[in-house]
């Protein structure tokens, strides 16, 4: 790479750490080109994103952003899994790294918080961001259709009652 790639990899990045609402840190030596497209395939569907780049330059694009604590886990092989989402990602890490062995997954970021592995594991058990929203969309129905019911059931009685008498009088 001549110095003007580099600094496009490097901008690129900052946006990534910038912007992420999570980063995952995880060594994949002895992962085959298979795994990785299923890894990356996976990432899509969750609308997360799956990236390898050289940790010299990802530590150069971490000086002053939030997630600059992740640091100290880019040594050797490792690949990046971020997300908007702050779920996203975590989830797809921890169900990837469940079925192989060879993707170990060292920490990551959220915000301006260290995660170590533990605390990947503790994220990726969260709610997405639509399993809330429809959480509280649901919660914010349930009580509008429980006063529907309750207004609609006087009448409701009212009407059984008439029919009843009126198959009595036939």
């Amino acid at each position: 790479m001549d110095r003007a790639q580099k600094e496009k990899v490097v901008e690129e990045l900052g946006q990534i750490f910038e912007s992420s609402g999570v980063v995952v840190v995880a060594h994949y030596a002895g992962l085959t080109v298979a795994e990785m497209q299923d890894l990356r395939a996976r990432a899509r569907d969750a609308e997360a994103s799956v990236r390898v780049a050289k940790n010299r330059l990802a530590k150069i694009a971490l000086d002053g952003k939030p997630c600059e604590s992740i640091a100290d886990y880019l040594t050797g092989m490792t690949v990046l899994t971020y997300s908007e989402d702050p779920v996203a990602a975590a989830k797809v890490s921890e169900d990837f790294a469940k079925g192989n062995d060879k993707f170990v997954i060292l920490g990551g970021a959220m915000g301006e918080n260290a995660l170590d592995r533990a605390g990947v594991t503790a994220v990726s058990k969260m709610p997405s961001r639509e399993e809330l929203i429809s959480t509280i969309a649901g919660m914010l129905g349930a009580p509008a259709s429980n006063i529907a019911g309750a207004i609609g059931a006087p009448a409701s009685n009212i009407a059984s009652i008439l029919s009843t008498i009126e198959e009595k009088a036939a």
